[in-house]
């Protein structure tokens, strides 16, 4: 009888612990998602904390960039103080040109090296604004359908069902890139690379800023190689497609050049009055004036007298 009792006592109590694990369970299940949303908020969290400290980086390294295109701009100021006060011959007038425009192509580049960080910047700034955006749920764990298609269908090769297979383009090297690439090229004296980059830059971008640096610059690789026909051409193209280029002054100059050193001396002369009436201001204005003085020639040219009878 006592065996009995305690035979029945055990059963019941069986009985009513078997709803317990099914409750247990739910509750561990709980538990281990409210521990992946907080794995998914500290991560969130050590990421914003990464972007933020990559930002400040890069916003030093900009700071550091101006710093050093201001100096660069005080040393192209002294420069053209020194070509104002210097007229003595054309010799010491091309150096100090050649040096002027060598400081000018580093400005060049200083600025694009600029405009390459501010853009990482943004770029860092929209992946840190999707990230947050986007909701921290587990939801998405085991049920969205791979492949973009439900129960993750694949065409045979990766391929999507039902998807048409498009010819892809060769897409072009991005504007800054191909112009950077030309502008090392053209300084290290590799001037047929240089000319094939600086091309591209005005076949694949030709409404961009940078495309009227790259015309003037094919006009230089021309002059340097002593194809001064083909240089003016391009100096042409400069002003004319370009008119509002930082380079136009040192196209209207170069041109000016080019044809002295054709023996086009009235085309010449012609261009550098031009640069000092349009662009007065302008250090290459002021190597107009010196290279004008320097040939004993008049800034603006003399009006014809009236005949007198």
């Amino acid at each position: 009888m006592r065996k009995s009792l305690i035979h029945f006592t055990a059963v019941a109590a069986l009985a009513l612990l078997c709803p317990a694990p099914r409750a247990h369970a739910a509750s561990k299940e709980m538990i281990q998602l409210q521990t992946q949303v907080q794995s998914l908020q500290d991560m969130l969290q050590r990421m914003q904390q990464s972007n933020d400290e990559r930002m400040g980086v890069l916003q030093h390294l900009v700071e550091q960039t101006a710093d050093s295109v201001n100096r660069m701009s005080q040393t192209v100021n002294s420069l053209q103080q020194a070509m104002q006060a210097q007229s003595e011959g054309t010799n010491k007038v091309e150096q100090l040109s050649g040096q002027m425009q060598s400081m000018n192509d580093s400005v060049d580049e200083l600025k694009s090296r600029i405009a390459r960080v501010d853009k990482t910047l943004q770029d860092i700034q929209a992946q840190l604004q999707n990230v947050n955006s986007q909701p921290a749920s587990g939801g998405a764990v085991g049920g969205a359908p791979q492949n973009g298609m439900p129960g993750g269908q694949q065409m045979p090769g990766g391929q999507e069902a039902g998807a048409v297979p498009a010819q892809q383009q060769p897409a072009a090297p991005p504007v800054d890139d191909l112009y950077q690439g030309g502008l090392r090229d053209y300084n290290g004296a590799k001037y047929d690379v240089a000319a094939g980059e600086f091309s591209d830059v005005l076949k694949y971008y030709p409404q961009d800023n940078l495309a009227g640096n790259a015309q003037f610059y094919l006009g230089e690789i021309a002059y340097r190689q002593g194809d001064f026909k083909t240089a003016i051409k391009n100096y042409d193209a400069v002003l004319e497609q370009f008119p509002g280029n930082p380079k136009a002054p040192a196209a209207q100059l170069r041109k000016g050049e080019a044809e002295l050193a054709m023996n086009q001396h009235d085309a010449g002369i012609r261009d550098l009055r031009n640069l000092v009436q349009r662009y007065p201001q302008s250090p290459e204005a002021a190597q107009a004036r010196s290279r004008l003085n320097g040939m004993g020639v008049r800034l603006t040219a003399t009006k014809p007298s009236a005949y007198k009878q």
